[in-house]
């Protein structure tokens, strides 16, 4: 007779929700198990398992993640105790098939869910929801010590999902929510400035396959960014193009490398195994005509620069929000990859083509003491909830 006990499966409140082009299973700190309320292992192991990893088939068929970078993600939000704002927002990335959770930078995506969740949750003073109209919702990127706000629209005292407000990448329009990232660039990732080479282009040597121009910026998240004609691409490629190639994928992981070790965000090679989510590897080109995914042709003139962007080691099938912030800020910058591929000189917005469609994101960049600083930058996204309720676990996974 089998005497093994088999535990019954733990019920979590949660809230899985659609943030501009990712989505994620949301949240309270004050629902989790007390074991997973602190970070550490705990708190990993019951992330991955809601997801579904590590999958070493890669489908994520037994959780809610979605087998790609955009879908394997997790947010925990809870009441903020720092001045001047409302909520504290902790972002995980799941990786698919490997056994961690990157908790190394944010997702600028998912920070609109953030914005929309916090009100949905109850975690806003209701003294600052308005009846109607938009409520700022100010937001503490625990991740990377940074502010966000967040200008959800509100009907009723509720937030507002439904709207006529189109983005690309996303199927149906929603309610436009305005995103400002404030300071994104001050003092960097991990304390390193908006430039940590001190430069705004360098000579990216990548062992054993060239050296490359680039761009190594921190603003939004840290990214790394080269000419597509330099790698041998023409700007235009969509998702499959590059993510059915597995060599080229390797090449780019090692760009990836070589960028990070330049940034000082890792000391050893090694250590970027462990650190899929930053920094970003993007690739940038002059406007040309393209047809994005969704078989909708993008001119030349309908566009500044084009930019396509790796995220977790795969091609991202739209932009990354937190990259989005990267390339408004460096195209800000004259003199930067960004900036020269969409014509140079001084702009305060740019909109660049990616795999889905196009994107306008605004940065205001000034000179202070012959070093560059960027106050804020300003995108549009949407969210809504698309489920509720109870998430469930395995009860023996801690």
């Amino acid at each position: 007779m089998n005497m093994t006990q088999h535990l019954p499966q733990m019920r979590i409140p949660a809230t899985y929700l659609r943030g501009g082009t990712s989505k994620g299973v949301f949240f309270r700190l004050q629902d989790l198990p007390e074991a997973a309320q602190q970070p550490g292992t705990a708190r990993d192991k019951l992330f991955q398992r809601v997801i579904g990893s590590p999958d070493p088939y890669g489908a994520q068929i037994d959780g809610m993640g979605g087998a790609t970078s955009s879908t394997s993600k997790c947010v925990i939000l809870s009441k903020s105790a720092r001045p001047g704002h409302d909520v504290d927002y902790l972002y995980g990335q799941v990786s698919i098939d490997k056994d961690f959770v990157d908790w190394s930078g944010n997702c600028g995506n998912l920070s609109t869910a953030a914005g929309a969740f916090a009100l949905h949750a109850g975690l806003v003073d209701a003294s600052r929801i308005p009846e109607n109209g938009s409520c700022v919702v100010r937001i503490w990127q625990a991740n990377i010590g940074k502010t966000i706000i967040a200008h959800v629209p509100v009907t009723g005292a509720q937030v507002q999902e439904t709207g006529d407000f189109a983005l690309d990448g996303v199927s149906f329009p929603a309610a436009e929510i305005v995103l400002e990232f404030m300071d994104p660039s001050d003092d960097g990732e991990d304390g390193g400035a908006m430039f940590p080479t001190g430069n705004l282009v360098d000579d990216l040597e990548v062992p054993g396959i060239g050296t490359f121009q680039a761009t190594l910026i921190n603003a939004g998240i840290p990214t790394v960014f080269v000419n597509a004609a330099d790698i041998g691409y023409q700007g235009t490629e969509l998702r499959e193009d590059i993510n059915r190639d597995p060599a080229q994928l390797a090449r780019f992981e090692q760009i990836r490398i070589a960028g990070a070790l330049r940034m000082g965000l890792i000391q050893t090679p090694e250590e970027a195994a462990t650190r899929q989510h930053t920094p970003k590897i993007a690739f940038v080109s002059p406007p040309q005509r393209y047809s994005a995914s969704s078989g909708k042709v993008i001119e030349a003139g309908d566009v500044d620069l084009l930019v396509r962007a790796l995220s977790m080691g795969k091609l991202h099938h739209a932009m990354m929000g937190t990259c989005a912030v990267a390339i408004g800020t460096a195209a800000a910058i004259p003199g930067t990859l960004v900036n020269l591929a969409a014509g140079g000189g001084q702009r305060q917005a740019v909109r660049f083509g990616h795999p889905s469609g196009t994107l306008r994101v605004g940065a205001e960049a000034r000179q202070i003491d012959g070093q560059w600083q960027v106050t804020k930058a300003v995108m549009s996204r949407s969210a809504r909830i698309l489920m509720e309720g109870w998430v469930r676990v395995p009860a023996d996974i801690f």
